[in-house]
């Protein structure tokens, strides 16, 4: 990246990509390493220089995987204001929340939210974070919550090989198992991930065959097997939990409330007289400073106003959308939480439930007393 020529080679290239084969945007594998025009990572390099200034490339989609191998590699959050970044952050607080690890609530809310703390600064959108719980490196999602540790001594490195730090918890038993009880909590925490997944700001980015339930064995480091390990099973899809993910992914693409183009404010927008979101506690206050470091609490509730969109439509007229309330436990219990009321709404109606499907359809009033099932995730949207 030093040299001109080089410079060059990957600009025209990336141009006459965009040009004459109608590519819409590329993501750069370990693309700290762009930045590298000695040995630190140098936001404003040559390479992010030239970007931004070709009438071509700076156009398209610029995703980065935000690291590389080197010393000050990790760049999340770093990345010019054009470029989009792979969220390791978002994908390592998630796990860490559905494995109940503590002190998790308050990064939990910034990834929830399109990770301002990240991306707010440098005057870039929610869409600059691509969210994401799994890719083609490391566990699937149903190894995820099946499996403590990599087993990958079919590749031929003693299970050297591959990240140690998966953030993962086998729910009970590790591998393969008969027993109903831990198949129900690993069915529950897959539900609740890509549900997560799914009702967050920020691009959303799934792992090509996790909607099909593909499991590796605990590989965590596949590439080198090209055999029924890597290979996707169309004939065994787990077809229940793919009509599941096709439903929320319909369900996200019905509501902008979960694709806004701007970050929180957390104050009233308009003359709704709401604030654009609320956050709860399960017995109903809304949460405090003091609230938020509790380090053993894994209940959350999140009130998203629809009214509050400051997001014009493709005509520039204002968009609007129905409210929704997001209920979250990733306690080992059950726990109950209260409807807000007032302001909030005064009937709400459950559209997802992770732990029930179908789920009922009557409508609940505000101040209902509602269970929210141990590692789950409702969505109630206010009527």
């Amino acid at each position: 990246m030093r040299q001109p020529h080089v410079l060059q080679l990957i600009i025209d290239s990336l141009r006459y990509w965009v040009t004459e084969m109608h590519v819409d945007g590329f993501r750069f594998d370990l693309a700290a390493s762009l930045a590298r025009q000695f040995h630190e990572v140098d936001r404003l390099s040559a390479f992010f220089d030239l970007i931004q200034v070709d009438p071509v490339v700076s156009q398209v989609k610029l995703i980065a995987e935000p690291w590389d191998l080197g010393d000050g590699g990790y760049q999340v959050g770093n990345f010019p204001t054009l470029w989009s970044e792979w969220n390791g952050r978002y994908r390592d607080t998630v796990r860490d929340y559905w494995r109940s690890a503590d002190y998790t609530l308050p990064d939990f809310a910034y990834r929830l939210t399109g990770s301002s703390d990240l991306y707010a600064r440098t005057g870039r959108r929610p869409y600059a974070s691509v969210n994401f719980v799994t890719a083609h490196d490391g566990f699937t999602l149903a190894d995820l919550v099946a499996y403590n540790s990599k087993h990958n001594e079919a590749n031929g490195e003693d299970n050297h090989d591959g990240t140690d730090d998966n953030r993962s918890w086998n729910s009970g038993a590790e591998g393969p198992t008969d027993d109903p009880v831990i198949l129900g909590i690993r069915e529950r925490r897959r539900r609740a991930l890509i549900t997560t997944l799914l009702v967050s700001q920020g691009v959303p980015m799934l792992r090509h065959g996790d909607e099909l339930g593909h499991s590796q064995r605990g590989n965590n480091n596949a590439y080198c097997q090209d055999n029924e390990l890597s290979w996707l099973d169309w004939e065994h899809a787990d077809k229940e939990f793919l009509d599941f993910c096709a439903e929320l992914v319909a369900f996200r693409r019905r509501h902008p409330v979960f694709r806004r183009r701007h970050f929180f404010e957390g104050r009233p927008v308009f003359d709704t007289g709401l604030s654009d979101i609320g956050w709860f506690r399960p017995d109903g206050p809304e949460m405090t400073p003091d609230h938020w470091q509790t380090g053993f609490a894994k209940s959350l509730g999140v009130f998203l106003n629809g009214d509050a969109l400051p997001d014009p439509d493709r005509h520039g007229h204002r968009i609007s959308d129905d409210s929704f309330l997001l209920l979250f436990t990733a306690h080992y219990e059950d726990v109950t939480f209260l409807l807000p009321d007032g302001p909030w709404g005064e009937r709400w109606r459950l559209d997802f439930d992770t732990a029930v499907v179908p789920v009922p359809s009557q409508p609940q009033p505000a101040g209902t007393k509602v269970v929210v099932a141990a590692r789950d995730v409702q969505i109630f949207r206010r009527v």
